[in-house]
């Protein structure tokens, strides 16, 4: 995949920029996944041409406008995850899908790595049927294709409330300067 210049990228830290993560406008989509700690995450799709804008937050819970203390002390319900922005003209929903297949493992539940807790949970949330559809499609083809020993425990569900995480949160590789290398086999 092309590595895509900082013109290219917008940022989801400013006020009037969040506004297209609840109404991306003509020709873009919405996609939210999550799949772990949404740093590395978020990271990893930003590096996708096509792909408009990423924010991380959470989603899935019961919790209204929850905190990042709050989703991983209290039982809020909700996941870490990434809202991205896309133009389906550059990057399809099934490649987004190949993409969010291949940076976590969808086999263990409630956790990736050293990350523990029902916030590190894999889940795709679906913003229409035809992104049901091809989740489904994309669970069932992964599963037969052998890849994993153990079953994959995603959850594949409807799109709740997203609320956008804190501001440090967001581009957080980017500004910590973590990103050599990081995503080297996702780049073409």
């Amino acid at each position: 995949m092309e590595e895509k210049t900082d013109a290219e990228q917008r940022n989801a830290t400013s006020e009037e920029d969040t506004e297209i993560f609840e109404n991306p406008g003509e020709g873009l989509e919405k996609a939210t996944f999550a799949a772990g700690c949404f740093w590395g995450i978020e990271e990893a799709f930003r590096q996708i041409k096509g792909v408009v804008a990423t924010a991380v937050g959470y989603s899935g819970g019961h919790f209204k406008r929850p905190t990042y203390e709050q989703v991983c002390t209290l039982d809020t319900g909700h996941a870490e995850a990434v809202r991205v922005i896309f133009d389906p003209e550059i990057v399809s929903y099934k490649t987004l899908l190949d993409v969010f297949w291949k940076i976590h493992d969808p086999t263990t539940k409630d956790r990736q790595g050293p990350d523990v807790g029902k916030q590190y949970r894999s889940v795709i949330f679906y913003h229409s049927d035809e992104q049901k559809a091809a989740a489904l499609a994309s669970k069932e083809e992964l599963e037969k294709s052998g890849a994993f020993k153990n079953p994959v425990v995603t959850e594949i569900v409807p799109v709740s409330e997203f609320y956008m995480a804190e501001d440090y949160h967001q581009q957080y590789f980017e500004k910590k300067g973590f990103l050599q290398n990081i995503f080297r086999s996702f780049k073409k």
